[in-house]
């Protein structure tokens, strides 16, 4: 109960202003109490209007009131100090960094709740009391606070922008309709806003289904991405795997025609091996009847020599046997030749199908083209690769008859 009595004290003896107890209290014609500091301190903010009101009911006055201490307020409200008043006093709610700040509020600001259009300043709770209670604050318009107030206030005039003028595109205040303003289409502000509303809604409107279809396109470009990435990744695989097969194809021919390169030199030794050999006994027997020649030669006996000419002159081997030349360079000039134009022309096959393949690239025609081409390419390899293989293989036969 005597806290409660406390606190009913403390709404009498706070200043308005700063919330605390009243120091130097000054009572004016209003009836209402403030700090000196305090209510001078709003009053210097309005010499240059040089109208001075209350900051609790707005009441106005002209010239600037002279204020006083009053000496027995102030007695009560220290009497009231010894009392243990002041550590009963609420905490402020201080305004924090993205708060806006109470105008009425001096010394350390308390967090504004509204502002008010035509005060053009915004309050912290208790500071908006007298909007709520007072008849002289009935007509006046209570929004969120904010701290963008100054921006509804004419910079010309300096009076409130409530009109809207449709020839300018811009809100003016009430004196600007009569000033550079004349003669505009002009509404009021809250009529200029329901028409842009419409506009905005047209606007918004517009701006979802550009967002509806550059959506569409972007899943669809992305859909594109994948597929090319896709069709790049099949169509190197489709690459590898076609050139592997190339190149074991060659390796495959090679292994072919160096086995047929040393059969033929197999062949080739054979056949002189036997004539080698036909040659060295027909050497040995020619020697041996030349020796028995030599015998007969120095045989003085006439009968000896007559019975024995006889056999010694009688031929003997063949005389027919064949002759064989070897010239490496010669034989093998068909196949280094037939192996050399070979990989000439596919080089010239190559350069002339990969030049194809870069502008089918660029149009993404990835897979399908190179895999077309490099089928081709393998094809007319396969055909150049047996043409100089029967090539090669007549030359052999032609060799075999000779």
């Amino acid at each position: 109960m005597a806290e409660a009595n406390i606190l009913g004290l403390q709404d009498q003896f706070s200043c308005p202003i700063c919330l605390d107890l009243i120091k130097d209290p000054v009572a004016i014609s209003c009836g209402h109490t403030f700090c000196m500091v305090c209510i001078n301190g709003c009053w210097d903010q309005e010499d240059q209007k040089g109208v001075y009101s209350c900051p609790q009911c707005r009441q106005t006055f002209t010239p600037r009131p002279v204020v006083s201490k009053n000496t027995v307020l102030a007695e009560v409200v220290e009497t009231l100090k010894k009392t243990g008043l002041q550590a009963t006093r609420p905490a402020h709610c201080s305004a924090g960094p993205e708060d806006v700040e109470c105008d009425s509020c001096t010394g350390r600001k308390s967090k504004a709740i509204k502002s008010c259009l035509v005060c053009l300043a915004s309050f912290c709770e208790t500071h908006l009391q007298p909007h709520y209670e007072s008849p002289a604050f009935k007509k006046h318009k209570l929004v969120e606070a904010s701290r963008r107030l100054q921006e509804q206030i004419c910079s010309q005039h300096d009076k409130l922008l409530e009109v809207y003028c449709r020839t300018d595109q811009q809100c003016i205040c009430m004196l600007c309709t009569m000033d550079e303003h004349k003669g505009h289409d002009t509404v009021s502000a809250a009529a200029g806003r329901a028409e842009k509303q419409k506009q905005l809604l047209e606007m918004q409107g517009n701006s979802k289904q550009r967002i509806q279809e550059r959506e569409k396109q972007l899943q669809e470009l992305i859909k594109a991405m994948e597929t090319h990435k896709l069709s790049a990744q099949a169509a190197v695989q489709e690459t590898e795997r076609i050139f592997t097969e190339l190149i074991k194809s060659i390796e495959r021919r090679c292994s072919e025609l160096t086995a047929l390169i040393r059969a033929q030199e197999e062949a080739a030794v054979s056949r002189a091996e036997e004539v080698m050999k036909q040659l060295e006994q027909e050497i040995a027997e020619l020697k041996r009847r030349d020796a028995e020649m030599e015998e007969l030669s120095h045989t003085e006996d006439p009968v000896q020599f007559l019975q024995s000419f006889q056999s010694v002159a009688t031929p003997t081997g063949s005389s027919n046997l064949p002759t064989i030349m070897f010239s490496s360079t010669l034989t093998f000039e068909v196949v280094i030749t037939s192996v050399s134009q070979l990989r000439e022309n596919v080089e010239e096959c190559c350069n002339a199908e990969f030049v194809k393949i870069p502008s089918g690239v660029r149009d993404v025609q990835i897979l399908s083209p190179p895999r077309i081409t490099m089928q081709k390419l393998y094809m007319q390899t396969q055909r150049l690769r047996q043409l100089h293989l029967n090539r090669m293989v007549m030359e052999r036969r032609k060799q075999d008859f000779q």
